[in-house]
């Protein structure tokens, strides 16, 4: 039994730390996906959705300081009992989801490791048994060093998140797992290649033939012959998921020009605003937008901005602050997936972004 502890112990502490620090990494990603959760349709509770971001900070700490306990063995009972508590709770999010399709991406290793819904479930289910084999065999779970040095690496760990997680707070998560890093090319990333494999749908027909209703399977949208029948109605249900690209839900929208995105996605020298929602814009951020964008008009830049905000606003907006370039609307989820900064900055060379900033970091990008 207890080297089946050990290994549970190992399993157990090793993927709290993993999962953590990967959400620790972009707090701001795993609160947008927090309150997917918190959302009318989900769990109802959209009153948690002003304090999402703090809310994900502290469970992403708090993951990886009991995996860092778990693997010491310090405060192995109220650990174990925290532990159950979250891997409980994750499993009835993820079924949740899973069961009635709500939130397809758990979030669970934020963008570095995407799992679906039911993928997410069985992973808690797996962690729910490693933690169930922990209580069973507790005392088999031996301290790894004295108490003193337990709690100092205990708190060293506290620290190091929390500055971590000021870090990214502060400026953009250190590594970059989206489709819109540094030296991606977005159009590139909306690209589907010619081999890519293709949706498989079953739609289900619904006639009457002589006062019953008969069902009709196919594999096609083609609408099927029955003699003698009305139709009454057809559903369809995706049996294979299709290829599906990276980048798939970004344009670049123009009140009167309509889609210019391979317009702009094909400028040499492009600076690129992102503010996804102004009623959630940060005031010091929009105080610095005109300084960086001044600079790169000086340089020949093209500067644009995108938000998905009302335009009649965004012109205010822009009246008010002095602005010197003209907005365009874009998906508020592709902006948010763009840059986590509100606003923030993207410098491209036609679709490549070549350089992108924190609006605490505007005077870092070079021209």
């Amino acid at each position: 039994m207890k080297y089946l502890v050990a290994i549970a112990r190992i399993i157990v502490g090793g993927l709290f730390i993993f999962s953590g620090f990967i959400k620790l990494n972009d707090p701001v990603g795993f609160s947008f996906k927090l309150t997917d959760y918190f959302a009318e349709d989900v769990l109802n509770m959209e009153f948690l959705s002003p304090y999402a971001l703090g809310i994900a900070v502290c469970i992403v700490i708090l993951e990886v300081i009991l995996g860092v306990m778990t693997l010491l063995g310090y405060f192995k009972k109220p650990v174990l009992i925290m532990l159950l508590g979250l891997i409980v709770f994750f499993t009835f999010l993820t079924f949740y989801s899973a069961y009635f399709n709500k939130v397809t991406d758990c979030g669970c290793f934020g963008d570095f490791w995407k799992l679906t819904p039911w993928e997410s479930f069985r992973k808690d289910v797996f962690l729910l048994v490693f933690i169930i084999i922990l209580i069973i065999g507790r005392k088999h779970i031996k301290p790894l060093f004295s108490n003193k040095i337990n709690l100092g690496i205990t708190i060293l760990s506290l620290l190091a998140c929390i500055l971590f997680g000021r870090h990214v707070l502060n400026h953009l998560p250190t590594f970059d797992f989206r489709p819109y890093k540094i030296n991606a090319n977005i159009m590139d990333g909306m690209s589907v290649p010619p081999d890519a494999p293709l949706p498989v749908f079953q739609y289900k027909w619904i006639f009457e033939v002589n006062g019953e209703e008969k069902e009709i399977v196919t594999n096609s949208a083609n609408y099927p012959v029955v003699e003698g029948g009305t139709y009454v109605s057809v559903t369809s249900e995706i049996l294979e998921e299709g290829y599906e690209p990276p980048i798939h839900d970004f344009s670049i929208e123009s009140l009167e020009d309509g889609d210019v995105t391979e317009a702009m996605m094909a400028e040499e020298k492009l600076l690129v605003i992102v503010m996804y929602s102004l009623d959630k814009t940060e005031e010091a951020g929009l105080l610095k937008v005109k300084a960086l964008t001044d600079r790169a008009l000086k340089a020949g830049y093209k500067v644009i901005g995108l938000s998905s905000s009302d335009p009649q606003d965004l012109q205010d907006l822009a009246t008010l602050m002095k602005y010197n370039f003209e907005f365009y609307l874009t998906d508020e989820t592709a902006l948010k997936t763009i840059i986590r900064s509100n606003p923030g900055a993207l410098k491209l060379a036609k679709g490549t972004i070549t350089d992108k900033a924190h609006y605490n970091d505007f005077e870092s990008i070079k021209f």
